[in-house]
């Protein structure tokens, strides 16, 4: 970091108050350079005579003036009594139950440093603040170095979508659980386009990662049981490995089910071998029936009604199966094609690294973002979009042909028309609808849900090399993407034949058996079990471990209980304590059981936090905060509880499976369908 002190002339300030700037500004540096150093860089190269000249106020605190877009120069604090003007705008400001303090308009910081003083510990501020200068001049006058070094004040200072997305995401959890917008007047009439705009991202940032978290609390049960019962197919196909920049320059094209996919998804019969077809689960079926045979389907939907996107398809005619372990296994044992289950963290807590280590891929929010990473992964280039509307453009969420309609089939007449049933299916949703941007700059209709997964994708896109290319001719706008027709995409980049020793790892007559006379030296073995009996073993420890915990659990349960009575008897109270603490350090020393049954107990955890940080609220000792402790601790020691007898009986199960697979194996030369 690189100190500078103010040139001085006839004009200057006194000596002393430029070396009391300037201490200031280190100090806060100091702070700012451990933590966000990219931001100290652009703040330290703004010279010191590049500042805004601060005058004081009658109060003796200085304040400053800037210039509006339309040319007017406004005090952007009072020029009577800063400090009293900033507990005068943040004194209305609700604070209990909110740990997130988004305040627009950092000025001097008076506003922020006085909000900061009446929130919790675990609070946290974000300062938007477009002006470098100006926040170069408050870190000269206001010391703020504590919040900066306790990470209890963040900076955003760009318009910038991904920049906005990457600084919150350390703070989702206590953003999901209350955030509050801070305006600070002044700075709204400096910049108020950049005010509005990062009011809306972090809006919708919150809105993403609230959706988010809802999803992973609501399906973490099964999620956890349906890894535990893939595990058969897990061990036994081979890793997406084999995959790797497998497809290294050659352009995919990613097939999703939005309604605007119904005006070119028969161009698809023209790229067979000259793009690797990557279509999601739903759009499978339809693109079969239609003779457009897909090069990959992914699938990762937790519900077992996913079956029904392969059913009725008798030859699957090679098209390789990549899938997130968590997806129903009712559609892995009903797939007769190649399949690989992408590596997970679950599965390696429940076998062993050794047995579940394989490659992956980031988690996909959809099958769509999924057969995204696929193609990156493959190292395909361009990556050609179709069908991924993300909103509902011609007022239909389906395309036509996908099983919802195959379901509605039965209510359609002349008075309840399939558009009907289209229409009434987004108005379910008008207290979530929003609208967005398409392709063509008019506004279109979204949902929250929809539009979480148009941010993933802008998320994702950020800072690719890859050309990515928006086909769908229709829909919402994706940031990151060329928009062109799936013609000109065809045109540009699907003329040249992929060799077909690139698709040459998947020839084999039989997915499942281990005699196919195909198969030669160099190609992987699709179902090898060679690996189930070590997997029952493991299983079976994992079963007794989770045991053990709940019965930990029980003992603990019965002990706290009991504490809740003896509040008012401090020495009874502080003897049975010890057992308790022993047996906390049980818990904790079990990790691995620990954290799978936590796996299968997310409402729990998500209750414990939020328990914690409203226990730091209130204002209270002594009996009452210690029947609050034990009310918290009782609900999710019962969640952890009842989490470790779900996993012993979701491992009996898939024990249940393993015994099932390895007897198909003994003495069969070829699998059941």
């Amino acid at each position: 970091m690189t100190t500078r002190f103010a040139n001085r002339d006839s004009r200057s300030p006194d000596p002393r108050s430029v070396i009391a700037a300037n201490a200031l500004f280190v100090k806060n540096m100091a702070a700012l350079w451990r933590v966000d150093a990219e931001l100290a860089a652009r703040l330290d190269a703004v010279e010191d005579d590049e500042r805004l000249p601060t005058e004081p106020g009658r109060s003796g605190m200085p304040t400053v003036a800037a210039t509006t877009p339309d040319g007017r120069s406004i005090y952007v604090h009072s020029r009577y009594d800063p400090v009293a003007e900033a507990e005068k705008l943040v004194q209305p400001t609700p604070v209990e139950d909110k740990f997130c303090f988004v305040v627009c308009g950092f000025g001097l910081g008076y506003h922020v440093r006085t909000l900061h003083a009446r929130l919790a510990d675990e609070a946290f501020i974000v300062a938007v603040e477009p002006s470098i200068v100006l926040l170069a001049t408050a870190l000269a006058s206001i010391d703020v170095s504590d919040l900066i070094a306790e990470r209890k004040l963040i900076f955003l200072i760009d318009p910038e979508k991904a920049s906005v997305h990457g600084r919150l995401t350390p703070f989702n959890a206590r953003m999901m659980l209350g955030a509050q917008f801070v305006i600070h007047p002044p700075s709204q009439q400096l910049a108020p386009d950049f005010h509005a705009t990062l009011r809306q991202y972090i809006t919708d940032y919150i809105a993403y990662t609230r959706m988010s978290l809802v999803t992973l609390v609501a399906n973490s049960q099964i999620t956890c049981r349906n890894i535990a019962m893939n595990l058969p197919a897990y061990l036994s196909t081979p890793p997406i490995d084999i995959l790797k920049n497998r497809f290294a320059g050659c352009p995919a094209i990613i097939v999703s089910a939005g309604p605007s996919l119904r005006g070119n998804m028969d161009l698809l019969h023209e790229v067979k071998g000259k793009a690797v077809v990557c279509a999601v689960q739903t759009t499978f079926r339809p693109l079969m029936q239609r003779g457009i045979v897909p090069d990959f389907v992914t699938s990762l939907d937790y519900h077992e009604v996913s079956r029904q996107f392969f059913e009725g398809i008798d030859d699957f005619r090679g098209v390789h199966l990549v899938a997130e372990p968590k997806a129903s296994w009712h559609v892995i044992d009903h797939y007769r094609g190649p399949v690989s289950l992408l590596d997970n963290s679950f599965a390696h807590m429940l076998v062993g690294t050794e047995l579940a280590g394989r490659g992956g891929l980031k988690a996909g929010a959809t099958v769509a973002h999924l057969a995204f990473y696929l193609a990156h992964y493959m190292g395909c280039n361009p990556i050609i979009f179709i069908g991924q509307d993300l909103a509902y453009t011609g007022h239909v969420f389906y395309v036509p042909g996908v099983d919802i309609h195959h379901t509605w089939r039965g209510e359609i007449n002349r008075f309840n028309s399939m558009e009907t049933r289209e229409w009434e299916r987004i108005v379910r949703n008008r207290t979530i609808l929003r609208r967005v941007t398409d392709i063509r700059g008019q506004p279109v209709y979204t949902d929250d849900l929809l539009f979480t997964y148009l941010e993933q994708f802008e998320k994702d896109f950020q800072g690719l090399t890859t050309t990515l290319i928006n086909a769908t001719e229709g829909g919402a706008h994706i940031r990151g993407t060329q928009a062109m027709t799936l013609r000109e995409a065809m045109d540009r980049y699907c003329q040249t034949p992929i060799s077909p020793d690139r698709f040459g790892y998947r020839r084999v007559a039989d997915f499942r058996t281990q005699d196919s006379g195909l198969r030669t030296q160099d190609l992987p073995t699709w179902f090898d079990r060679s690996k189930l009996p070590q997997a029952r073993k493991e299983l079976e420890s994992r079963r007794t471990e989770i045991e053990r915990m709940a019965a930990l659990c029980d003992e603990l349960l019965e002990l706290l209980n009991e504490l809740k009575h003896l509040t008012h008897d401090a020495s009874r109270f502080n003897r049975r304590l010890v057992r308790v603490d022993e047996l906390r350090t049980l818990v904790q020393q079990n990790q691995r059981a620990y954290s799978i049954i936590n796996h299968a107990s997310q409402l729990a955890e998500l209750r414990r936090f939020t328990a914690d940080r409203k226990l730091g609220l209130r204002d209270e000792d002594g009996p009452e905060r210690a029947l609050n402790q034990l009310a918290r601790d009782i609900e999710y020691i019962t969640g952890i509880r009842d989490g470790a007898r779900y996993m012993t009986d979701v491992l009996d199960a898939a024990m249940t499976r393993l015994d099932a697979e390895m007897q198909r194996g003994r003495g069969r030369t070829r699998d059941e369908p």
